[in-house]
């Protein structure tokens, strides 16, 4: 299944926005990678600040440009503010409520996790990161999984801040995905409207 592949660290410097964790590197080197990085920044077209921040949402959320473009096309054909609509398919992506609830210290992580079958919906094994979770849909971990290092070791370290839009049993290992967020519900900084003003275009 397609993903990107290539380096975080450089992605990350490149938006100064720890897009992919925390990163030791980032905080020694804020500034842009290249040979150019520590030089004056120019001035941003219009365009290039909108392809900026499409490109922010791509690597956040761990798509492809297709990937990204259909959910675009998906959001635009729904009711509603576009922008907003796109930001609620994303999070309703299965390998992004993984990571939300906390089984999974990273979006990468969650989507390992669902790819070597170790995640259930409604009690069924689901593989596929993208699968498009519905109001009321239970994620849980598979009984045989809930004894892996790497998940109970993300939940002891889980955050205590919770998400309004989702439910989490520890005890059971089970969570529940309530309904959409809002925009203002959901933390990452990402300008929704500059990137429908690009695809408008």
């Amino acid at each position: 299944m397609a993903r990107y592949t290539g380096p975080k660290t450089k992605i990350a410097r490149k938006f100064n926005d720890p897009i992919f964790g925390p990163s030791k590197a980032l905080q020694k080197k804020s500034y842009p990678p290249g040979q150019h990085g520590r030089g004056r920044r120019r001035k941003q077209s219009e365009y290039a600040i909108q392809l900026a921040e499409k490109q922010k949402a791509k690597y956040t959320y761990g798509l492809l440009e297709r990937q990204f473009s259909n959910a675009f096309d998906k959001a635009s054909r729904k009711g509603g503010i576009t922008g907003e609509v796109l930001l609620q398919l994303l999070e309703a992506r299965l390998d992004n409520t993984v990571y939300r609830l906390g089984i999974a210290p990273t979006r990468r992580a969650a989507r390992q996790l669902v790819l070597h079958k170790h995640i259930t919906v409604n009690g069924e094994i689901v593989n596929v990161p993208s699968y498009h979770l519905r109001n009321g849909d239970q994620i849980g971990v598979r009984e045989k999984s809930k004894s892996l290092e790497a998940i109970t070791d993300s939940l002891a370290g889980r955050s205590i801040a919770k998400y309004s839009w989702l439910e989490w049993d520890g005890s059971e290992m089970v969570g529940k995905y309530l309904n959409a967020p809002t925009r203002e519900e959901i933390p990452e900084n990402i300008k929704e409207q500059l990137i429908v003003e690009l695809y408008s275009k």
